[in-house]
């Protein structure tokens, strides 16, 4: 177990830059990840019509497509935007919200793996399983139940889907089907607050936007936000996911890379 030295430096990085980060996400997480990319250092745009997303992707240093309130319309525009992103040369960042729940989420989000290049697929271990066709339970569009190697999963998605891929959990694991990290830090309140794990997306987006190699911006965006984790619930956890919701906001921007450093807890396997 390393701590987080190595990871620290890229979040000064995204400070510094503050990235516009491109996010068609869905409409129960909006207000959220805008306010966690601002505290965090970057800058979110939230552009859903497809008249625009094509420029907008190609401004922006990152763009982030979430399924977790498709619909036909937003599909088009990520498609689009996606296809824009890849000829500019800008990573994306896909979070498959929901796969497996439904048909139509598994297909569309096949699709775009398909037709978009993806820099990194964030979701939890039964999002990633149905992504490449694997059995795993799945209620709703939260946190599968399942069992399993998340590891071995994480470097068979990889392999198949052609990305790096970040298992977020317990521990998130993070691997472009070679080379794996486990990251140890976060805490049990972040399933307890609707978006977390939406906006963990978008904090890798604006990390990618800095860092090109993609397994290093997974890992460090990971690591800084399970530090910011622990630090929000030392101090509101007792009071409760309302509390805990606020003081994480206020965590992702006061979280140093300094804290990264001394407390980040990552693992190369």
């Amino acid at each position: 177990m390393s701590h987080g030295y190595e990871w620290a430096e890229l979040l000064e990085r995204v400070r510094k830059a503050n990235p516009l980060v491109h996010n068609i996400t869905n409409v129960v997480v909006t207000n959220f990840t805008a306010n966690g990319l601002l505290a965090l250092g970057a800058s979110p745009v939230m552009a859903y019509a497809k008249e625009e997303v094509a420029e907008m992707a190609k401004l922006a240093g990152a763009l982030v497509l979430n399924i977790g309130t498709l619909n036909a319309a937003e599909v088009e525009a990520m498609l689009m935007a996606g296809r824009a992103a890849n000829e500019a040369g800008v990573p994306v960042i896909f979070d498959p919200v929901g796969v497996g729940a439904t048909n139509y989420r598994t297909e569309t989000a096949r699709c775009i793996a398909e037709q978009i290049k993806l820099a990194v697929v964030r979701g939890n271990a039964a999002e990633i399983a149905n992504m490449i066709g694997e059995p795993w339970m799945i209620k709703g569009v939260d946190a599968g139940q399942g069992s399993g190697d998340v590891v071995a999963l994480a470097k068979r998605a990889a392999a198949e889907l052609g990305t790096v891929v970040a298992i977020t959990g317990k521990e998130d694991v993070v691997t472009d089907g070679q080379t794996v990290y486990v990251v140890g830090n976060g805490h049990p309140l972040l399933t307890k607050v609707t978006g977390t794990g939406c906006l963990a997306t978008s904090v890798i987006g604006a990390f990618a936007a800095v860092e090109r190699d993609a397994v290093k911006a997974a890992v460090a965006a990971l690591t800084y936000y399970g530090v910011a984790a622990e630090r929000a619930a030392a101090e509101a956890g007792e009071r409760g996911p309302g509390s805990f919701q606020a003081a994480f906001l206020d965590a992702l921007a006061h979280t140093t890379a300094d804290d990264v450093k001394r407390t980040g807890r990552v693992e190369q396997r």
